[in-house]
């Protein structure tokens, strides 16, 4: 099963109303001067650029983002001059050596295949004494709608465990974000938890995005006949904690992390 990521409407319903929310603390958590030069790798549907522009005073920011969907859907969010929006990957960024200060990503790493290789395209693209920085999802601990979607899901079906981000994406942990930042070259590198809550206003609200088949878990859900998709969708609406207004009150957890050049 490929995940699939060509909706960036769906992808903004299922998680990046959750991702701007994580967004907007991972920038509050850097703190970078005004003024300056950013790099967004993997900028999907404008989100984190958006509030690099409007929080972060910066002289210019460069998104960069391999999906045609996505990179429509920034491109009608995102419309400020000081912007500047294009496809590409992180196997081959398409800016110039030492041309920006900060280079960040958000949500993204886990997903891009050669690590070292982008590691190695952001340090390409950072000017000596700029900062390299990501945020990710704790997939194997304290995300919660999607921990109550899996756990539903191995428990009717132990094979979809292979499908688990926790299990796919052993990257999203301080110590291997860590460890992978240190081994690309970077200085004083730290890493800290970013928490958010992710209320639901009833099961509907929650369950609907899984049926979208964007990203790896409604993927997931996707490919589920109509019976078995019934039977993970009736164990999830008895398992999730829900309020007797009908809302579910969960929380998540990214873990970020930051470098010097």
């Amino acid at each position: 099963m490929q995940d699939k990521w060509n909706d960036g409407d769906a992808y903004e319903m299922y998680v990046g109303r959750w991702s701007r929310k994580t967004g907007e603390k991972f920038l509050s958590w850097l703190d970078m001067p005004q003024g300056q030069r950013w790099l967004d790798l993997g900028c999907g549907t404008g989100a984190l650029t958006s509030q690099i522009l409007q929080n972060c005073a910066p002289e210019s920011v460069i998104g960069v983002e391999p999906s045609d969907g996505f990179l429509a859907l920034a491109r009608d969010s995102v419309t400020d001059e000081r912007a500047q929006l294009m496809q590409g990957s992180g196997d081959t960024v398409p800016v110039d050596d030492s041309t920006t200060d900060v280079a960040v990503s958000g949500l993204v790493l886990n997903f891009i295949p050669d690590k070292q290789q982008a590691m190695a395209q952001l340090l390409r693209c950072v000017d000596d004494g700029g900062t390299v920085a990501a945020y990710v999802w704790d997939y194997s601990g304290h995300v919660q709608f999607m921990r109550y979607f899996w756990d539903a899901a191995v428990a009717l079906d132990p094979a979809a465990r292979e499908n688990d981000e926790g299990v796919r994406f052993p990257i999203c942990r301080p110590d291997a974000l860590a460890e992978l930042y240190a081994s690309a070259g970077l200085r004083n590198v730290v890493t800290a938890p970013i928490d958010i809550v992710t209320p639901f206003e009833n099961f509907d609200d929650y369950w609907t995005p899984f049926l979208s088949g964007i990203a790896p878990a409604p993927g997931y859900c996707a490919s589920l006949d109509e019976t078995k998709r019934e039977r993970l969708r009736t164990r999830l609406k008895e398992t999730l904690p829900t309020d007797p207004d009908g809302k579910i009150l969960l929380a998540a957890r990214a873990w970020a992390v930051r470098g010097e050049r």
